[in-house]
């Protein structure tokens, strides 16, 4: 089984993950350096990600969206793309996590 892998390239995600402070930045580069030794049956499992789905919403494809947690006050919400991890957005809170965006 192979391990997951991450993509970063979605551009919403981008702004929001330049304007966090640098301990949130370092929290979120150790969970991903965290996730990309990982297969997607231990994602699944682990107790600090807390991979949940979200479901009221899905991507314009129709996709699930699911939120991960990268530090204590930070989710990040984020959809499987075959192997891929692919993040959307982060929220600064657990209830910004549900919270449909425009």
């Amino acid at each position: 089984m192979s391990n997951v892998l991450l993509d970063l390239n979605y551009s919403t995600f981008q702004v929001e993950l330049f304007t966090l402070q640098k301990a949130e930045q370092t929290a979120f580069l150790t969970t991903c350096n965290k996730i990309r030794q990982m297969t997607w049956e231990m994602v699944y499992k682990d107790r600090g990600l807390r991979w949940e789905e979200i479901i009221s919403k899905r991507n314009k494809a129709g996709d699930k969206i699911y939120s991960i947690r990268f530090s204590q006050k930070y989710r990040s919400t984020v959809v499987r793309d075959r192997d891929f991890m692919v993040f959307l957005s982060i929220h600064p809170d657990h209830d910004s996590t549900y919270v449909k965006r425009d």
